[in-house]
């Protein structure tokens, strides 16, 4: 945890925020209660960070701007564009990369100084990499052209394996479906896959916000990707409780997906909720302060809301962590902090 001891607020403690975007911000084309007017309100630089490898970033952005946020294509960061970045990286400016998905995957290859060839293409043109990322307009042919490609001899890159992905109909298939289809021809999976879970995505915001991942706090409502791929890349997490995850999931995690922080929605950016930590038998989170015996809370200070979730979370962890605690009980333990 690299956050100041005592930050006047949570996101004055650190020199930027990467923030989520769908289940954080908005929902479909709505805003997430409360999520645009704390936005607006923070003073550290922000880079939004999407696995949604099919939008532009200029879509993106436009998005964020109806809503109210003073956002432009720079402020925000694809799974795409950390494809190219990946692709530029081994194999130079000017590789041929056969460019699966929607606009956003090709237009972020060529922004990356590559020349991007569609499938169709593919027959004329000697490809070194593929980068497969999600387009609705994805069909078999176009995954076929990526397995001659991956059999030929060209890196395989997934911009991202989200298995399913929410629509305003329900969940349709995500590009990990589209991706498993081509694993299964080829045997084996990508070479590379750069979304969230893994590192690289927060690696290329942390490059343009110019600082180290640990000075920057990742916001998400997913444990499996947004914080997953916060512990990966060294980053300190919020996970708001506006989107997928609930508390039970929270409290449920894995040590490679615990958030450092946890709060009903955005506002708590704006709140005095310094590091938990232990502190002699207590854990303490800004006023709150409490320890767990026989598996029950016992507080003998009262915070805000958002430092009680976060201190009995972290003391939850600790007693999981050494068996002191069922997991039966640990979900109600921190639900109790919601106030």
């Amino acid at each position: 945890m690299t956050a100041a001891t005592d930050p006047t607020t949570l996101a004055a403690a650190y020199e930027g925020l990467v923030c989520d975007l769908d289940g954080v911000v908005y929902r479909g084309p709505h805003a997430v209660a409360h999520a645009v007017e704390s936005l607006r309100a923070v003073t550290r630089p922000v880079q939004f960070a999407t696995n949604n490898a099919s939008r532009v970033p200029a879509e993106v952005s436009e998005h964020l701007t109806r809503l109210g946020l003073a956002v432009g294509p720079g402020d925000v960061a694809t799974s795409a564009e950390a494809a190219a970045a990946a692709v530029r990286d081994r194999h130079g400016a000017g590789a041929v990369v056969l460019a699966v998905g929607g606009p956003g995957v090709a237009q972020a290859l060529r922004a990356a100084g590559l020349v991007a060839v569609a499938p169709a293409e593919t027959a004329s043109a000697k490809v070194v990499a593929v980068v497969q990322g999600y387009g609705p307009g994805v069909a078999a042919a176009d995954l076929a052209e990526v397995a001659y490609a991956v059999e030929g001899g060209a890196r395989w890159v997934a911009t991202n394996v989200d298995l399913t992905l929410p629509t305003d109909r329900g969940v349709a298939p995500g590009n990990g479906s589209l991706v498993r289809a081509v694993a299964t021809a080829v045997g084996h999976e990508p070479d590379e896959i750069v979304g969230k879970p893994f590192a690289a995505l927060y690696v290329l915001c942390a490059e343009r916000l110019g600082t180290e991942p640990a000075r920057l706090l990742a916001v998400g409502d997913r444990l499996d990707t947004d914080i997953a791929g916060a512990v990966r890349a060294g980053l300190d997490a919020l996970l708001v409780l506006t989107g997928v995850d609930d508390v039970a999931a929270v409290v449920a995690a894995p040590p490679a997906m615990r958030p450092t922080f946890l709060a009903e929605d955005l506002r708590v950016l704006h709140t005095p909720l310094p590091v938990p930590r232990a502190d002699g038998g207590l854990w303490r989170c800004g006023d709150d302060a409490g320890r767990l015996v026989d598996g029950r809370w016992a507080a003998t200070a009262t915070g805000t809301r958002e430092q009680s979730l976060t201190n009995r979370l972290h003391a939850v962890y600790e007693a999981l962590d050494e068996g002191r605690l069922d997991p039966a009980d640990a979900a109600a333990l921190v639900a109790d902090g919601r106030g």
